[in-house]
């Protein structure tokens, strides 16, 4: 590496820096609206403002525990920057000074054991050592460093590294021709959309990383695992492993002790054997994860909040072992990453398959069961003999209607940057997901609320959705918005249609087939008068943006496009 090529780069470097401040907005410069990209950086502010507001015992044990590792982290840093300091002021350590001319030496195209070498020197707290890996990277233009230097730039901006946000994308910029600054969600939308490759031992390195935040992460990320997603797109989403816990065999209580509930606050209703459950959105929303048996059977009621789709599992798995879950911490497309407590692999929590671990490759599947959004009257006045989550749920938490994610749901912005969008709905419009030999397809909840039945035929089967309830309204305080009017979705059932063709009946519990027959709405099946059943089948509620991001070849009903 010559010392022209390395003033040329420098000279670039310093002129996108310069450009970078003429680009600024001059002072009084009106606000523009928050984006994704701005709200993601938040995320991890808001979630410990939430904590702190809560007053949490649990998360106050954390909290410290955090405080203890980050006094830590503060004084390796000071040392480091010391070190850093008496380089630049006099001769650097002999050994750095060796690692440095050793790489400056360098020359020809970056190998597979190189490029794993320099991931780890751009992580390298001495300067001198960063900047010759970095400058070694950008002579050859390496692109499986676009990656890494994302990877660099985002542990910056949270506080995993000193002072590299900057120069990383600075960096990027140079290596990519992309001219997205220190704009992290538009770097992930880009990169998304690429066919780029990291460079080998990545996923550990990028686990190592994040194990700053928390070791657990390291667990998770392991080069030697099998994967069905791109490492590179998995999101830390501002919590460590299971900072949003689980509710586990969470306390059920008699409807008429749920004197915590209003008529109008949501529910998630299960019915498995005769055993009617309810679980409060309020609740559910600090949780994301009940972990339960009902009506004998294990179950996960898992729920991606930022992606609004509660996914209801049966635990025994297709390989015969009975799974729980958690939360990991992490996000792919917007949406959580659960993991098994049995083996610590990650699973999709839309697909309910293994995506990073020791279970991929096993083909391994969780499957769907039946779950509806409603209200606690609604789902009371059909399930009488209900059991509902007690409030006292042994976490400390402010169970108040909105107050985690309703000024989120109020928004049409999302939190975290997906690259694969479509048009064709608006970014959170609502839909009912139904998924049937494999093949996906949407359903509006304008459309179905407009309808009340609709009548459909997917993948060769003839299907009934059912909505004849209004959309699900709430209103309630954020802890950070203040006042929020929001909807988490519609009251929605699906069931096989058969050879019949429906319409909505007397009141909304009945429809009425083409020959003027009854049936009843029931949460296992569509009961004729003459006796005769229809099946109910699985499927949940979800933002579109959300549902597109893993399914771009879904059909959508009502629309076209």
């Amino acid at each position: 590496m010559n010392n022209h090529f390395k003033k040329m780069q420098l000279l670039g470097l310093a002129l996108l820096i310069l450009l970078a401040a003429c680009q600024a907005p001059p002072p009084g410069t009106p606000a523009a609206p928050i984006s994704e990209e701005t709200q993601s950086e938040q995320t991890e502010a808001e979630m410990e403002e939430m904590a702190e507001d809560a007053d949490m015992e649990e998360m106050a044990d954390d909290a410290e525990e955090m405080a203890e590792s980050d006094s830590e982290m503060d004084e390796a840093m000071d040392e480091a920057d010391d070190e850093m300091m008496e380089e630049e002021e006099g001769e650097a350590p002999a050994a750095t000074q060796t690692v440095y001319e050793e790489i400056d030496s360098r020359t020809g195209p970056i190998s597979d054991e190189e490029a794993t070498e320099l991931m780890y020197f751009l992580v390298e707290r001495n300067s001198l050592i960063f900047d010759a890996a970095l400058a070694r990277v950008l002579e050859q233009g390496d692109m499986r460093f676009a990656s890494v230097l994302l990877e660099t730039m985002r542990a910056s901006q949270v506080g995993l590294l000193p002072f590299r946000a900057e120069i990383s994308a600075l960096a990027l910029q140079q290596l990519t021709g992309e001219p997205h600054g220190n704009n992290w969600g538009a770097w992930v939308s880009w990169y998304g959309g690429t066919d780029l490759t990291p460079p080998p031992g990545f996923t550990t390195w990028k686990g190592e990383l994040l194990g700053g935040i928390d070791p657990g992460f390291a667990l998770f990320l392991q080069s030697e695992f099998e994967s069905t997603v791109r490492a590179e797109e998995i999101q830390w989403g501002g919590v460590r492993v299971d900072g949003i816990p689980a509710l586990d065999q969470s306390p059920m209580i008699p409807a008429a002790e749920a004197d915590y509930l209003a008529p109008t606050d949501a529910v998630f209703g299960l019915s498995i054997n005769g055993d009617n459950r309810a679980y409060p959105l309020r609740i559910v929303d600090w949780h994301e994860m009940a972990n339960d048996v009902v009506g004998g059977v294990p179950v996960s009621l898992a729920y991606c909040t930022l992606c609004g789709a509660a996914v209801a599992y049966d635990g025994r798995g297709s390989d015969g072992v009975t799974y729980d879950f958690g939360s990991s911490g992490f996000l792919f497309r917007s949406n959580k990453l659960m993991y098994d407590r049995q083996t610590r692999t990650l699973w999709n929590q839309l697909t309910g398959e293994p995506v990073l671990g020791r279970l991929v490759g096993t083909d391994v599947k969780l499957d769907l069961l039946p779950v509806v959004l409603t209200t606690w009257d609604d789902w009371l006045e059909t399930h009488p003999d209900t059991q509902v989550l007690s409030i006292d749920t042994g976490w400390n938490r402010p169970y108040d209607t909105g107050a985690a994610y309703g000024d989120y749901f109020q928004s049409s912005e999302v939190m975290f940057p997906v690259w694969q969008r479509s048009d064709l709905l608006e970014t959170k419009d609502q839909v009912y997901a139904l998924t049937i030999e494999g093949q996906p397809k949407a359903y509006p909840i304008k459309i179905l609320t407009e309808e009340r039945v609709s009548n459909d035929t997917h993948a060769d089967q003839p299907v009934v959705l059912v909505s004849a309830w209004d959309v699900v309204q709430l209103e309630g305080i954020n802890r950070r918005a203040g006042l929020v009017n929001y909807s988490p979705g519609a009251e929605v059932r699906a069931y096989d249609r058969g050879d019949f063709e429906f319409s909505s009946g007397e009141t909304e519990d009945e429809i009425v087939d083409q020959d003027g027959m009854v049936w009843t709405v029931t949460e296992d099946a569509l009961v004729a008068e003459n006796g005769e059943t229809l099946e109910r089948l699985p499927g949940h509620l979800a933002f579109w943006f959300g549902w597109f991001a893993f399914f771009p070849n879904t059909d959508v009903y009502g629309v076209e496009g």
